[in-house]
């Protein structure tokens, strides 16, 4: 069987998950075949241009025209277009991956994973680095209870793309399009990296303190004299609580001078602990009982999660090969018809701990989920 690829969108993550797809049959055979049919979007020349450039059969200015046409319908729009055509698109019962935070309010991502709760078929989100090896490696560790006791997780993500003042505006910085700033777009990703690396071991987040700020209030439109207002946050922090009665730290920024793409994450335990960095991707250092300091591992050895796939041992993988595993999973739930995870479930259960934690800033005070 060939899946018929619909994908909404086509600039970053177009990119990535067009390049993971032409990935797949190379180095994961077992994978479904797809046929990359229509990318949709709204300028015409753009989209024949990217269609083009990612291998696209045809294009479509309208997702209403092709999500009962296509097997599987790939969400990768900005977040204020992630609801309606995913919650149509799993109405006809096609299969429907989205990208995260699964959408700019808390109402709107109850809507979503109520509708694909209703449907038939699985229903992604995209929170890939799920799927890198050190990260799933991780996992095994704290679920095989190498770490003990969890105490602490402590997750920051920092990027400077927005240091400057004179950056241009853009959908990011509107709360009508995209909900929050660092605290949708980063901190999104470091909340599902805890919940999926201690929801056996920790439980889930159950109480937020959280500060949101904007550094720059307005920011000039690319190409005319205008200033537009930023209406998100530029950076946020937060202090969590699990319902182990683990603690946690969270902070994300968009301001962060040189820092481009630190995605930190640091837990300890009773007995050991475990610390990651994006940025280095194939390392993970562990510490375990009895050691006398961290020691670094490696992960790229064929019986690391997904690792049999790529390369001899030492010969490391990067940031795009996380959206190969992340379509391979997808693909193969559709195919098999078979649970996806991270599901619009996970992605609602993160977007109720994003909306405490700005709940908590607006009040001055502590909020349980």
């Amino acid at each position: 069987m060939t899946l018929d690829i619909g994908m909404l969108g086509y600039r970053f993550m177009g990119k990535a998950h067009a390049n993971a797809l032409d990935r797949l049959p190379m180095f994961f055979p077992e994978a479904p075949a797809v046929n990359k049919d229509v990318l949709v979007g709204r300028d015409e020349d753009a989209l024949a241009e990217a269609a083009d450039q990612f291998g696209f059969d045809r294009i479509a200015t309208d997702w209403q025209d092709i999500i009962d046409e296509v097997d599987v319908f790939y969400n990768l729009g900005p977040n204020h277009v992630h609801a309606e055509p995913s919650i149509a698109a799993l109405a006809a019962g096609t299969p429907t991956f989205c990208e995260k935070p699964l959408a700019p309010t808390l109402d709107t991502a109850e809507d979503m994973a109520e509708a694909a709760a209703d449907a038939d078929v699985p229903a992604g989100a995209a929170f890939n680095y799920r799927f890198v090896p050190a990260i799933q490696y991780a996992k095994g560790l704290i679920d095989d209870g190498e770490l003990g006791e969890i105490h602490h997780f402590r997750g920051q993500y920092l990027q400077d793309w927005l240091v400057d003042p004179d950056a241009p505006w853009s959908w990011r910085n509107d709360a009508e399009m995209a909900g929050s700033g660092a605290l949708g777009d980063l901190g999104s990703h470091t909340v599902d990296l805890a919940r999926f690396l201690l929801g056996d071991a920790a439980g889930e987040i159950t109480d937020v303190s959280g500060h949101l700020r904007t550094f720059t209030e307005e920011r000039p439109v690319e190409g005319s004299d205008e200033t537009r207002p930023v209406t998100v946050d530029d950076a946020y922090s937060a202090q969590i609580e699990f319902d182990s009665g683990a603690m946690g730290t969270l902070e994300a920024s968009r301001v962060a001078t040189g820092h481009k793409n630190a995605h930190t994450i640091e837990i300890e335990g009773s007995k050991g602990a475990v610390k990651f960095d994006l940025e280095r991707l194939n390392e993970l250092q562990v510490l375990t009982e009895g050691d006398r300091g961290f020691q670094q591992v490696l992960v790229t050895d064929a019986e690391d999660p997904y690792v049999d796939h790529w390369w001899p041992p030492g010969h490391v993988i990067g940031w795009e090969h996380t959206f190969v595993h992340e379509n391979y999973e997808f693909l193969s739930a559709v195919a098999d018809g078979g649970e996806q995870e991270p599901s619009f479930a996970d992605g609602l259960a993160a977007q109720r701990v994003l909306d405490a934690i700005e709940r908590s800033d607006e009040r001055g005070e502590r909020v349980s989920l």
